[in-house]
């Protein structure tokens, strides 16, 4: 860190930035921090509202460097601080709170029926550019009389809760099957996501009818064909 960006960071009382004091609780214990990980466990109590301060500075910054006059401008005197709101409090809000609390239930009835929960609608960013990435989710699960059975709403809660970070696509679905999978444990698990990129909609390209469809297979639906397929058919057709 260089020493201009240094002297324009706010800082806490013992004038460390608190964006220093949580990257180096992380480092102490030996864990990544990249764009698509959870560093909850290292954020203290008060130190959300010290980071959107210091992000919304930064964000000041940018604005500087691309040439516009907050100053004078209407229409950007406070877009630093909606900016840092945005990106702190709501589309990476996935990266500095904790997992969702997840209600289970004990298999009582021994279903071991595909069950499928979707279209769940979930919203990200690429990590590569920033730009928005909107989607769809739908999820397959064989349980067995074992399995952990979740609400149909904490499905939803944690697709958000894993897409509310910087992600690619491809490694947002394997994610999301790592915390099913690991809460649930059932006999398959079967995740295909649609979604639009903006980086390909709105730069670049510019296609805006392009879309990526992506999938993870789990258990019996890698093993059994003709289950795969009747969890395909059984999605809606998709525009």
């Amino acid at each position: 860190m260089n020493d201009q960006a240094s002297a324009n960071m706010p800082v806490d009382d013992d004038g460390v930035p608190v964006s220093v004091k949580i990257r180096e609780r992380v480092n102490a214990a030996r864990k990544r921090y990249y764009a698509n990980d959870n560093i909850a466990e290292f954020v203290q109590p008060g130190e959300m509202e010290a980071l959107l301060d210091e992000v919304t500075d930064k964000m000041k910054s940018v604005l500087s460097s691309l040439v516009i006059d907050t100053e004078n401008d209407h229409n950007t005197g406070d877009t630093a601080r909606r900016v840092a709101k945005m990106y702190v409090n709501e589309v990476f809000r996935g990266r500095y709170v904790k997992q969702p609390p997840i209600t289970e239930f004990p298999n009582v009835g021994h279903l071991n029926e595909l069950m499928i929960v979707g279209p769940i609608t979930v919203r990200s960013a690429c990590s590569h550019h920033f730009c928005p990435v909107i989607g769809r989710i739908w999820i397959g699960v064989l349980p067995n009389e074992h399995t952990n059975v979740i609400g149909l709403s904490k499905y939803a809660r944690l697709a958000e809760w894993i897409m509310g970070r910087p992600q690619i696509q491809e490694e947002a679905v394997v994610q999301l099957a790592d915390l099913i999978q690991e809460s649930t444990q059932p006999d398959g698990l079967a995740i295909v996501m649609e979604a639009t990129h903006y980086c390909m909609a709105w730069r670049g390209v510019k296609d805006m009818d392009s879309k990526m469809i992506n999938s993870v297979m789990r258990g019996v639906f890698l093993k059994d064909p003709n289950l795969r397929r009747e969890f395909l058919s059984l999605i809606p057709k998709k525009d």
